[in-house]
């Protein structure tokens, strides 16, 4: 009966010192707010799990940007378009992306400032499986790109220097980067742009390569911001805190190799650390600045005529 009588006063004090269902639910509620809170203030960047994004992982990963001034966040996407999409919404201050993709923006009216050029580049790969070695051969064929992107620009001058109709070269948008690999390694597209570190793997597997962006002066990756909203003090504050932790990054793997931060390669980039292995030994990042004038130049002449 005492045992009864010690248990039944236990659960009494228990209830007593736990939280009605109204009190949980208010508190999770204050949580969810200071939590956008937090992240409204925070500088946000779209990135994709390619190389070019890998002075921001690093940056990241190393604690290199200052915390009493910026909190970095990053925004993964396996698309362009969602990068695009995070970079005019809520989602995203700034995003690693394409000078092509940026200036399509800027045509519709955005207003883009230019941090740094990646240095990123783009191959073109034929499946191979398909008996493609030329450029010539992609008559009646299909080739997966991103519409208003460094890969359609691409594929306008690869179907130029090939002297082929560009009518008859399917253009398919494929925007997904995964879904692209999958579509490469499951014999669907006959060729489709890849970047680094996409482009080693498909190297890997003994996919032929029919031109590289870096032949042909269009490198044009670039990291951008959304001007309209970097426009206030904090903001600006941010960025400059963030460019030196970027800067830092590049010293950092300049020096030490891109194969010194393999593992964090294969992690954000989701490949085998192996395929960060073969990866080119001359890859070097510079330090943050923006695109050349007469690239935009070749751009806009581009967009105009699409």
């Amino acid at each position: 009966m005492k045992k009864l009588l010690y248990l039944t006063i236990a659960v009494a004090l228990l209830t007593a010192c736990g939280k009605t269902y109204e009190e949980e639910k208010r508190e999770r509620q204050e949580m969810k707010v200071q939590l956008a809170r937090e992240d409204s203030a925070a500088l946000k960047i779209a990135v994709l799990p390619t190389l070019d994004c890998l002075p921001v992982y690093v940056a990241k990963e190393l604690d290199l940007f200052d915390t009493t001034v910026v909190d970095v966040r990053l925004k993964p996407f396996t698309a362009q378009m969602d990068c695009d999409t995070a970079l005019m919404g809520k989602s995203a201050e700034g995003t690693v992306t394409d000078l092509v993709r940026m200036q399509q923006l800027v045509k519709k009216g955005a207003k883009i400032h230019y941090v740094a050029q990646t240095g990123a580049y783009w191959m073109l790969f034929t499946n191979r499986n398909a008996r493609i070695s030329q450029l010539k051969h992609l008559e009646d064929k299909m080739v997966a790109m991103t519409r208003y992107s460094v890969t359609d620009m691409l594929t306008d001058r690869a179907v130029d220097s090939a002297k082929v109709k560009s009518e008859f070269v399917f253009r398919i948008q494929v925007n997904d980067i995964n879904v692209r690999m999958q579509m490469l390694n499951n014999n669907i597209m006959d060729a489709l742009w890849l970047t680094e570190p996409q482009a080693t793997m498909a190297r890997l597997r003994k996919n032929p390569v029919l031109m590289d962006s870096r032949k042909v002066g269009m490198n044009y990756g670039v990291l951008a911001f959304n001007q309209q909203k970097m426009r206030t003090y904090e903001r600006k504050q941010q960025l400059a805190a963030f460019v030196k932790g970027y800067d830092a990054a590049c010293d950092s793997i300049n020096k030490y190799g891109v194969a010194h931060y393999r593992d964090l390669v294969a992690r954000y980039c989701d490949v085998k650390p192996e395929v960060v292995d073969s990866l080119p030994k001359d890859i070097k990042f510079v330090h943050a600045r923006g695109p050349l004038q007469k690239d935009i130049d070749k751009v806009d002449a581009w967009l105009k005529n699409h």
